[in-house]
C-alpha cells in the first residue's frame, strides 16, 4: 500500500509502524488512572468516538505523504490504550477468585490483528483505499453507542479521591507494577513482535511466499489469543506465579530451539506453535497476577503501566531482529537473545514475584 505510492525506505516504514504503537503503550498510563477515577462507561465510548476523527483522516486525506500518515499514525494510537479501561472495568465485575478467566477473555480481544491483516487487504482490492477506514469509522460509532448504553459499572466501585499525579506517584512506588510490567514485556512483547514479525521472517529464513506466511502468522496470533484465556484460567485455579514460570520456560526452549534454525517441518512449527501458547497464556497470567496484587482502586492506574510495558516490549524487538539479520544475514542470535531474556524471567517470576505473592497472601 503506502511503501510503494509514497517510495518509502525500511527506516520510514517502520517509523509508521512505530508511532501509533508508541501512543497508544504510553496512552495507557493516564488512560488507565483516568479509567479508575471516571470508570470504563464513560471511557470506551469516548475513546471510540475519538478514534474515528483519524481513522477517517487516514483513509479519505491522509495518505497522500509521509507527514500525514505520521500525524494520522499518531492520533490512531489513542484507539491502542482501551486496553486500560477494560481490565479495571472488568476486574471490578469479578470475584479475586475468577477475575484471571475474566481478564484473559477481555484481553483475547487482541485476535483483532489477525483479523484485520486477513481483510484490509482483500476489502481495499474489491472496493478502493477507503473501504477499510470508513467501516472501521462505523464499526467505532457503533460501538461507541451500544457501550454508552448497554456498559454498567460493577456496584461497589472503588472509586479513588486523591488527585490523578499523585495516583500515578503511588503506582510507581508499587512492587507489582514494576514485576508485572517486566513479565509483561516479555510475555505480551513477545506476541506482538512475533505477530508483526513473523512474516518477513518466515520468508527470509524459509522462503516461503507472502500468503503463506501471513497465513501462518495468522495462525500464530490465533492460537496465542485463545491460550490468554486460558493462561487467565490456570492461574485461578493453580496460581499466576506457577502458570508464568512454565509459560517462560517453554518460550526459553521455544526460542532456543528456533535459534538453531531448524526445518521449517515439524521442528520449525512445533516450535512456533509452543511459542505462541506460551506468550498468550503468559500475558493472561501476567494480569491475574495484577488482579490479584493491585489495590481495586489502583487497577487501572496499575494495569496502564503494565499495559504500556507489553506494547513498548513488542515495539523493540523487531527493531533490533531487522538490524541483526541486516548486519550478520541470520537470525539466530537475536532468537538466543529472546530464550536468555525469557529465561532470566522465569527465574525472576520463581524467585522475586514468588516471594510477593506469597508475602501478599499471608495476613
Amino acid at each position: 500500500g503506502f511503501k510503494d505510492s509514497l517510495e518509502l525506505s525500511s527506516f520510514e516504514q517502520s517509523l509508521l509502524v512505530a508511532v501509533p504503537v508508541v501512543v497508544g503503550s504510553v496512552g495507557r498510563i493516564p488512560v488507565g488512572a483516568l479509567t479508575d477515577r471516571f470508570g470504563g462507561r464513560v471511557l470506551f465510548p469516548a475513546i471510540s468516538l475519538i478514534t474515528i476523527v483519524p481513522v477517517l483522516f487516514l483513509g479519505l486525506a491522509g495518505h497522500s505523504s509521509l507527514a500525514a500518515l505520521l500525524v494520522g499514525g499518531f492520533f490512531l494510537g489513542i484507539g491502542g490504550t482501551t486496553f486500560a479501561v477494560g481490565v479495571p472495568f472488568v476486574n471490578a465485575w469479578f470475584p479475586p477468585e475468577r477475575r484471571g478467566m475474566a481478564i484473559g477473555v477481555f484481553g483475547a480481544g487482541m485476535g483483532g490483528t489477525a483479523i484485520s491483516a486477513l481483510t484490509t487487504v482483500k476489502l481495499v482490492d474489491a472496493n478502493g483505499m477507503a473501504a477499510p477506514f470508513v467501516l472501521t469509522a462505523v464499526l467505532l460509532a457503533v460501538y461507541a453507542v451500544v457501550a454508552w448504553f448497554l456498559l454498567r459499572e460493577a456496584p461497589g466501585r472503588a472509586v479513588p479521591s486523591e488527585p490523578l499525579t499523585r495516583r500515578l506517584a503511588d503506582t510507581a512506588r508499587m512492587g507489582v507494577t514494576w514485576q508485572a510490567s517486566a513479565l509483561y514485556a516479555v510475555a505480551f512483547g513477545g506476541y506482538v513482535a512475533f505477530s508483526v514479525y513473523l512474516p518477513t521472517y518466515l520468508q527470509n529464513e524459509y522462503g516461503l511466499g507472502q500468503s503463506d506466511a501471513s497465513n501462518r502468522m495468522a495462525g500464530f496470533v490465533l492460537l496465542a489469543v485463545v491460550a490468554r484465556p486460558v493462561g487467565g484460567w490456570l492461574s485461578d485455579q493453580v496460581g499466576a506465579v506457577q502458570v508464568l514460570v512454565v509459560c517462560l520456560v517453554l518460550t526459553t526452549a521455544g526460542a532456543a530451539v528456533q535459534a538453531a534454525s531448524p526445518a521449517l517441518m515439524p521442528v520449525g512449527t512445533i516450535a512456533f506453535l509452543v511459542l505462541a501458547a506460551a506468550l498468550g497464556a503468559g500475558s493472561g497470567a501476567t494480569f491475574a497476577l495484577v488482579a490479584r496484587l493491585a489495590p481495586a482502586s489502583k487497577v487501572g492506574s496499575v494495569t496502564g503501566v503494565v499495559g504500556a510495558a507489553g506494547g513498548l516490549g513488542g515495539f523493540v524487538p523487531p527493531l533490533v531482529m531487522g538490524s541483526i539479520y541486516g548486519s550478520r544475514g541470520s537470525y539466530a542470535l537475536g532468537l538466543a537473545l529472546l530464550a536468555i531474556v525469557a529465561g532470566a524471567a522465569a527465574l525472576f517470576t520463581a524467585t522475586a514475584v514468588r516471594r510477593a505473592v506469597a508475602g501478599r497472601q499471608t495476613p
